[in-house]
């Protein structure tokens, strides 16, 4: 394992890509990793470094089944979670004691394993900075002291020089977006106001979802294409240069979407060994065509999509 883990190693030693999906965190994750054997986060765990837990924005996650989540992913000693915060605490302001302690022991168990890299707060497009948000915001960092927090903020007014002193007095990491163009939106970032550095990319589709208080909408799924990704490696590597750890997290709502672009991310910034899913290598054969795969790969007579290019 050590010199497979030793080939791995690149320039950018604490750099974790990985993806989000939608829905159950496991079922989900059966289509992009193919038939096999074993819990889905312990094959996942060969092709990525990082998984984004979305389940517990509705709901705690339960101190057994963080436990189980990181016994699975024991092969991969860089393998990391971040976890979204729910939204009772960042859309509804609910800081009551039942509340944040209902929502602490599965997160704790996750921290206190090492894989818990950041638990992330997602506030609505209607949370801009002022006096009243910024006291909110330091008392959310309160009741969740025990935990590395990054906040993503879809108001521009966090870009201010006096929202990003707040968020280096209080420890809290900014989460540099990447999402639609729609009025004061936040602009895609590089900053860097803790010790590590996110970058979470939702795609570029449905503005009307993000400038929205609607919690449960969602945009239409997003697949970035080839030139899309090359424009943000500079941010990222400007921050995975500064930060003690930096994180980038795939959220464009399709899991093999996803997938493929963390896969492509990782190429791009020599982060990992190529190696991908036989099925995702078929549907993704442009994208993918430098990986090997863990099986044959049948290739697709009529391909699921358009690629990024055609030639006539």
């Amino acid at each position: 394992m050590g010199k497979e883990r030793a080939k791995d190693m690149t320039e950018y030693p604490t750099l974790h890509i990985g993806f989000a999906a939608p829905g159950a965190n496991t079922d989900i994750l059966r289509p992009c990793l193919g038939p096999g054997r074993g819990h889905p986060f312990s094959r996942l765990a060969r092709y990525v470094d990082l998984f984004h837990l979305t389940s517990t924005l509705h709901r705690p996650l339960k101190p057994e089944i963080a436990s189980l989540y990181a016994n699975q992913v024991e092969s991969n000693p860089h393998f990391l979670f971040t976890a979204a915060l729910g939204h009772r605490f960042t859309y509804d302001r609910d800081l009551s004691p039942d509340s944040v302690n209902r929502w602490k022991p599965g997160l704790l168990a996750l921290h206190r394993a090492r894989r818990l890299a950041a638990l992330t707060l997602h506030f609505p497009w209607s949370f801009r900075f002022n006096a009243e948000n910024r006291d909110f915001l330091i008392r959310l960092r309160r009741a969740f002291h025990e935990f590395p927090l990054a906040a993503e903020f879809r108001h521009q007014s966090w870009h201010s020089e006096e929202a990003i002193s707040t968020l280096i007095d209080y420890h809290v990491s900014i989460i540099n977006l990447d999402q639609p163009a729609y009025f004061r939106a936040t602009p895609p970032s590089a900053l860097l106001t803790s010790g590590a550095a996110v970058v979470l990319l939702h795609g570029r589709s449905s503005p009307e979802v993000f400038n929205s208080f609607n919690r449960d909408a969602q945009p239409t799924p997003y697949r970035y294409s080839t030139a899309e990704l090359e424009d943000w490696m500079p941010r990222i590597r400007r921050l995975a240069a500064n930060a003690c750890r930096t994180l980038v997290i795939f959220d464009n709502l399709h899991a093999s979407h996803a997938m493929a672009n963390a896969l492509q991310s990782c190429e791009m910034l020599g982060a990992r060994r190529l190696l991908a899913p036989a099925g995702l290598i078929a549907s993704y054969p442009c994208e993918l065509a430098s990986f090997r795969a863990n099986r044959p790969v049948q290739p697709m007579l009529i391909p699921a999509y358009m690629p990024d290019s055609a030639v006539a």
